[in-house]
């Protein structure tokens, strides 16, 4: 059952990523509370099972040692809108999460003290946004930078370039095309992201200084720089991931 989203002043979602080995397996708790002008947030996430594997075994799958994280204080209320509307439009389980595999559970309270505890059907969904909210937290915390993604097209005759800007801390989008700043589709943005991390980059084939030779480019936020038609391939050869990335530059 919804409680009606006007009336609505704190959400709370808990995620747990199941039966998933260490040092994947994590949980995370995520407490919203809609003020004024801002959003009053805690954010607890702990890895878990850890104790299983050696320091390095952690650290050979990309992980810190310690990737536990906490944080208590505001959000821009930028977060406000999309997850209340989540909620409103959300449909519950009737039955509690599978232990196995794991997922959300979501805990509303209105303003007349009335609380409920469900599980979403659309589990994906919440988890997609919590992560956009934990990576919000994480930058207005200054833990982490915005994602700055730039393009690079040289012809003969002109040069084009773009850079892309994830604000999450605010839930902007900003493009800098040849020198002049626009704002951009949250959501339309975001699939042009999804596109850009489901390709292999050779890493092999990059350079670390901007390119200055004819083709075109894209540096993922990490400074080395990937040549189209030399250093990225598809995956899934039935899916054309680098055309769409290519194309949806290029149409900004």
């Amino acid at each position: 059952m919804h409680l009606k989203s006007e009336d609505l002043i704190r959400i709370e979602i808990d995620f747990d990523s199941g039966s998933i080995p260490p040092p994947f397996s994590h949980t995370f708790r995520l407490k919203i509370s809609f003020e004024k002008n801002f959003l009053n947030t805690q954010l607890d996430l702990e890895y878990t099972h850890r104790e299983e594997l050696t320091d390095e075994e952690i650290l050979d799958e990309g992980f810190p040692l310690d990737g536990n994280y906490n944080y208590v204080g505001e959000l821009h209320n930028a977060w406000e809108k999309p997850l209340k509307s989540l909620y409103l439009t959300s449909k519950w389980a009737n039955k509690k999460l599978d232990e196995d595999e794991g997922g959300v559970r979501v805990l509303a309270k209105d303003l007349h003290g009335k609380i409920t505890r469900t599980v979403p059907l659309n589990q994906e969904e919440w988890q997609y946004l919590a992560q956009e909210i934990i990576q919000a937290i994480y930058e207005t915390s200054k833990k982490e930078a915005p994602l700055i993604i730039n393009f690079l097209k040289i012809d003969n005759d002109k040069t084009l370039e773009i850079s892309l800007t994830m604000k999450f801390s605010i839930r902007k989008a900003l493009a800098t095309i040849d020198g002049q700043e626009k704002e951009l589709s949250w959501e339309k943005t975001k699939e042009l992201l999804s596109y850009v991390f489901l390709p292999d980059y050779d890493y092999d084939k990059a350079r670390e200084g901007k390119p200055s030779k004819r083709g075109i480019y894209i540096d993922c936020g990490d400074g080395f720089w990937h040549e189209f038609g030399k250093g990225i391939y598809n995956i899934d050869s039935s899916y054309d991931a680098v055309s769409k990335i290519r194309e949806g530059f290029l149409k900004l």
